[in-house]
């Protein structure tokens, strides 16, 4: 009995590393663009890549046909959303002016290519304010604000 145990432990721990060598960096990717922390400094992203992966493994066997890339996206998502609420703080990047929701619905929408009614299954909202979000979101990354004009002193000629 112990012996096929090993072998099934064995095989489910090759199956994940397979599913870990190829989709880890886009998860990766992914997480990052969320905690808005730059590629190369991004400790935030890689907890939550990490506590994602870790819950997909506990759950592997049980997983029967699903995708597991799935999986540990929705896992991402909620973790994101979780612990996003609790400590809003950006690391700059283009994304960084948008509330962790607008950068979840966004990266779920454009960068993951997940369908509208899922993403709002996943996140509890109606479709239409998923479709808002994301439309809003879009202006705010498309049409930053714009800062205040340059001021001229008096008498001076402004550069040309």
């Amino acid at each position: 009995m112990r012996g096929r145990q090993a072998l099934v432990n064995a095989r489910r721990a090759r199956e994940f590393e397979a599913f870990v060598a190829g989709a880890a960096g886009r998860l990766l990717h992914a997480a990052t663009l969320l905690t808005t922390e730059p590629p190369n400094a991004n400790p935030r992203a890689r907890a939550l890549l990490t506590a994602s992966l870790a819950h997909s493994y506990a759950t592997w066997d049980r997983m029967r046909g699903e995708d597991p890339y799935d999986r540990t996206r929705q896992q991402l998502a909620i973790r994101f959303a979780r612990g996003a609420w609790r400590r809003h703080r950006s690391h700059g990047g283009v994304l960084a002016r948008l509330t962790p929701q607008e950068r979840l619905i966004l990266v779920l929408r454009l960068y993951e290519g997940v369908a509208e009614e899922q993403t709002a299954a996943l996140l509890g909202l109606p479709s239409d304010r998923v479709e808002t979000i994301c439309a809003r979101a879009m202006e705010t990354v498309l049409h930053p604000p714009r800062g205040p004009a340059p001021t001229v002193p008096l008498g001076e000629a402004a550069p040309s």
